[in-house]
């Protein structure tokens, strides 16, 4: 178990409950009451650390090693899953992953980044950071989707498209820009859930739909809170100050109305117990597309339009006459 910098004094106390079980286990002795004490301080020490949680805080979560990934929830929430690669025009893409299952005995077309779970593995599957064929792979899956009308689930979780030379070249911006805007006719339900990191148009490449969530301890922001530092104050020691800041935690969205919902993660984050935030995705996603399902596609359609052009803040200048411009 890896412990954050804000989680040492969980890392203390399960240093002792360790110690102490290490002590019974050879010289067979009771110590049962102290163990019991132990594990007893450590859930009151876990809930009030996470009751207090800095948007920083999440942010570190959100980039936990022992967080779950995509291909962890296709294995536990989907079943009879079947890969499908290629973008059929320059190569597949290994930092997005995508194809058929079935969610609850129904089929879907499930798509998301994945970041790997190992060093030899975050290098192969580019750190979760996709090229344009990452995103016209999706595409592609997407219009398969609605062509054999199957709902589409989007995990969402990378610091960012690739933003080397040769992804520049082979139109990483028109392929984030042509999902967007195909996203927003798709005649299926569309549910994008951010499972660990949002950040920029990385995200959004596979972000548009019916309904947008965010897991509790995730961030969804147009810049990393270590790039806006470096902008803004020519460091990453303002990190933390970035993060308050951006306003990007799943709180943060959802009192925009960037977000419609955010799902709870067990105590100690998702990390914690990846069978529980499992089970609690898997409820989630059965519940919305049973709700987003009764609605015609055309209404569903124009719901998505409405919701999106009705995002942000704006005021609107009284009209001046042309006189008043001419002075001027």
């Amino acid at each position: 178990m890896q412990f954050l910098d804000f989680e040492k004094p969980l890392e203390e106390l399960y240093a002792q409950l360790n110690k102490l079980k290490e002590i019974a286990s050879k010289n067979k002795v009771d110590v049962s009451n102290s163990i019991r004490e132990l594990e007893t301080a450590i859930e009151t020490t876990r809930s009030k650390i996470y009751q207090n949680l800095t948007p920083w805080q999440r942010v570190q979560l959100s980039r936990h090693p022992e967080r779950p990934y995509t291909l962890y929830y296709i294995e536990k929430v989907f079943t009879n899953f079947i890969e499908l690669y290629g973008d059929r025009q320059v190569k597949d893409d290994k930092a997005m992953v995508g194809g058929m299952a079935e969610l609850d005995g129904a089929p879907v077309m499930v798509i998301g980044h994945q970041k790997g779970i190992n060093t030899k593995m975050r290098q192969m599957r580019n750190f979760g950071m996709a090229n344009p064929e990452g995103y016209r792979k999706a595409l592609r899956l997407m219009k398969m989707a609605e062509k054999f009308n199957r709902p589409i689930i989007t995990l969402i979780d990378t610091p960012g498209a690739f933003p080397g030379l040769e992804a520049e070249e082979r139109g990483q911006a028109e392929a984030i820009a042509r999902n967007l805007y195909e996203m927003v006719g798709m005649k299926v339900p569309v549910i994008c859930v951010i499972i660990g990191e949002g950040a920029s148009g990385g995200a959004l490449g596979i972000g548009v739909g019916d309904k947008v969530a965010m897991l509790e301890n995730t961030w969804y922001s147009v810049i990393s809170p270590e790039s806006c530092s470096s902008i803004l104050w020519r460091s990453w020691n303002f990190k933390e100050k970035a993060a308050e800041q951006l306003k990007l935690t799943s709180t943060d969205m959802s009192g925009f109305g960037l977000v419609d919902d955010v799902i709870p993660e067990p105590l100690g984050g998702a990390h914690s117990d990846h069978e529980k935030m499992a089970e609690t995705l898997k409820e989630y996603l059965i519940t919305t597309i049973a709700e987003l399902s009764a609605i015609d596609p055309e209404v569903r359609i124009n719901q998505r339009i409405e919701k999106l052009s009705g995002m942000g803040f704006y005021d609107e200048l009284e009209e001046v006459p042309d006189q008043e411009l001419s002075e001027v």
